[in-house]
């Protein structure tokens, strides 16, 4: 029964991807020379949803992946064309607006507390003119993370009892922070966005996650 729910929960992420690929090309007019970040990339591709955008997008050659340090051989084998920059988590090693987009699948929530989150989004924004960025919605019935129903509703330290309990202790509080959508503009707002733009993705008439465009309107 584990299986068959996990197998169904993996065929909605790949078409949730699949989703925001499109919609981040459909909304963020690119051109073959256009240069790209990809901000938490993976250096070994644990399932087929992994590195979706070095997978799909046409020019491989105009991405530069930036990440923790990490075993890359496996992400070098399958992305050869793909430039690879690695940073201790915090400022981004690049000039201002060096890219014309930014995108970041699914990263925010890993990133820390509130304030590493606006840290963050404000390094999407100074690096790209336009970034592109998921994160998960707090409200959805199901912690996409664990596949665990309702629990991450409780109170952050009672959540955290369960993950360690249940031998996963990567998902508690410290390595992961869901927003709710009015922290999410929040964060936004407080990491300099001047424009933003909230796409719902739904499943089962819930809000799983959102995809949103931010940009900065220059000083």
């Amino acid at each position: 029964m584990v299986n068959i729910f996990r197998k169904i929960a993996g065929g909605v992420s790949h078409r949730n991807r699949t989703r925001k690929y499109e919609w981040f090309v459909e909304q963020v007019a690119l051109t073959s020379d256009a240069r790209l970040l990809d901000v938490g990339y993976e250096g070994r591709e644990y399932h087929s949803l992994s590195n979706s955008l070095e997978k799909l997008y046409p020019y491989p050659e105009r991405i530069t992946a930036l990440g923790l340090p990490q075993d890359n051989r496996e992400f070098r084998t399958r992305h050869p064309e793909v430039r690879i920059v690695t940073y201790d988590g915090g400022r981004f090693p690049f000039a201002d607006k060096e890219f014309d987009a930014v995108w970041s699948n699914a990263v925010l929530e890993h990133v820390g507390n509130r304030e590493s989150q606006v840290r963050f989004v404000s390094e999407l924004l100074r690096v790209g003119k336009i970034a592109f960025f998921t994160t998960p919605n707090r409200y959805f019935p199901i912690e996409v993370h664990t596949l665990t129903p309702l629990l991450h509703w409780l109170p952050q330290k009672v959540f955290d009892i369960w993950v360690h309990l249940t031998g996963r202790p990567w998902a508690d509080g410290k390595n992961i922070r869901l927003l709710s959508r009015k922290e999410l503009e929040s964060i936004c707002h407080d990491a300099g966005a001047s424009d933003m733009l909230v796409k719902k993705n739904r499943v089962g008439g819930f809000t799983m996650d959102w995809c949103v465009i931010v940009s900065r309107t220059a000083d």
